[in-house]
């Protein structure tokens, strides 16, 4: 190497790794009996599991027998499912499905509750596995993340698989689970690749694999295409990734307009210069949950409070564990006919307290129509900055900004200045 002329530069190898059924597998590390069977998360706990744990409480949960668990024939309510084990999916059963129509098709299914604060203590401890080894690592979620391989050791041995089969092992070693990655050059591709050797896969894709491997697939399996974009695209008879590609730019532009048509011709030629980004600001920090039955503000109180508070609760956990603080505060409710409802606070100054949000929170409640039942509640913390010894609750008076929904009434909308007191429940 002449001194002073730098090395080409390596080809850019960009992995995207995806935990293979996240919370069904979690779930199965404490239920180790349950493998192999089809097991269904969703909805939140029930009188069923706290009875099966009361009934054997002196076992381990390892030996607690597979006919004690909950089926989910048995279940009644109108939760979702969160996500199955492979052998649920077989049935037809998938994430997002009601658990009514899901106990349908597989009747015989046992049945879990969600434990998020498990999930995310996995969540982080893979995470961790995989930066130690490949420090440039874009964080996509609870179960996904995208990682650049470029120039980590055995980042090119293979294409990368040298380096995804390290990185599966050591997960595997330090949480007993597996995942599935794909590696490309970039991340679109590596998204699609992730797809195609699960679960416990791993899937290289090269420049010169775009024919092959990519443009059979259907248009759906670009990140990005939505149902309504493939249904138009299916319209005007593009079905595959290669018929997209087989479209000229300007016309494309011409169906879908300037930014988007020109992004789909790019998405079908494997093109996409995206970093991967280590780190980025939240816009928000939310919880919200779904119950079983549609609540009432009066007759459900007590009920409500509580699941208020939590909520305020883990929002003020989430924003402290991830050093931020919020000025904008809101609520949202779904009622029983689906209608979908949202207030929000800004304060003088940020909080992360748990008690401030709620109170503030509950202000926003007030502003909402509470006569009617509702099935889902949620609590919202945006404005985001971070978390300084200096953020402070706030002051005894707010500016508050009110977002009006379609059909709320303008003159309940207006800004407006009060006090802070107690909340609704």
């Amino acid at each position: 190497m002449l001194q002073g002329v730098s090395p080409p530069a390596l080809p850019r190898r960009i992995a995207h790794l995806d935990m293979d059924a996240f919370y069904a597998s979690v779930e199965l590390l404490r239920y180790p009996q349950l493998k192999g069977l089809p097991v269904v998360i969703g909805g939140a706990r029930r009188r069923a599991d706290d009875a099966l744990l009361q009934a054997h409480a002196g076992l381990p949960l390892s030996e607690i027998p597979v006919a004690a668990f909950p089926r989910l024939k048995e279940y009644t309510g109108r939760g979702v499912i969160t996500t199955a084990t492979y052998a649920a999916r077989a049935f037809g059963v998938g994430s997002a499905m009601g658990l009514m129509k899901a106990a349908r098709l597989c009747p015989d299914a046992i049945l879990l509750p969600v434990d998020f604060d498990e999930y995310r203590r996995y969540s982080r401890r893979f995470k961790q596995v995989i930066t130690e080894i490949a420090p440039v690592m874009e964080d996509r979620g609870v179960d996904e993340v995208y990682i650049d391989f470029t120039d980590v050791p055995g980042g090119q041995r293979e294409g990368g698989r040298v380096l995804a089969r390290l990185i599966q092992k050591s997960i595997f070693d330090a949480t007993g689970l597996t995942c599935s990655i794909g590696v490309a050059p970039n991340k679109l591709l590596a998204k699609m690749a992730s797809e195609f050797r699960k679960p416990n896969g791993i899937a290289i894709v090269q420049p010169e694999d775009l024919q092959t491997l990519i443009w059979p697939l259907p248009c759906r399996k670009i990140n990005g295409v939505g149902p309504k974009t493939a249904a138009r695209l299916a319209a005007l008879g593009i079905e595959t990734i290669g018929q997209l590609a087989a479209c000229e730019r300007a016309w494309l532009v011409e169906q879908f307009g300037a930014s988007h048509g020109a992004w789909l011709f790019d998405a079908a030629w494997g093109r996409d210069d995206r970093p991967v980004v280590t780190e980025s600001e939240p816009v928000s920090i939310s919880r919200e949950t779904t119950f079983e039955r549609d609540l009432h503000a009066v007759r459900d109180r007590e009920a409500l409070g509580a699941i208020f508070t939590r909520l305020c609760e883990q929002v003020a956990e989430d924003l402290v564990r991830k050093g931020y603080a919020g000025r904008t505060i809101g609520v949202k409710l779904r009622y029983a006919d689906f209608r979908r409802v949202t207030r929000e606070t800004t304060l003088e100054h940020a909080t992360a307290d748990a008690a401030h949000i709620r109170r503030v929170a509950g202000l926003c409640l007030k502003r909402l129509d509470l006569t009617q039942r509702f099935r889902l509640l949620g609590v919202r913390v945006g404005s985001l900055q971070p978390l300084t010894a200096t953020s402070a609750p706030g002051a005894g008076r707010i500016s508050e900004t009110i977002r009006p929904d379609p059909g709320v009434n303008r003159s309940d909308a207006a800004p407006k200045t009060e006090a802070i007191t107690p909340s609704l429940f």
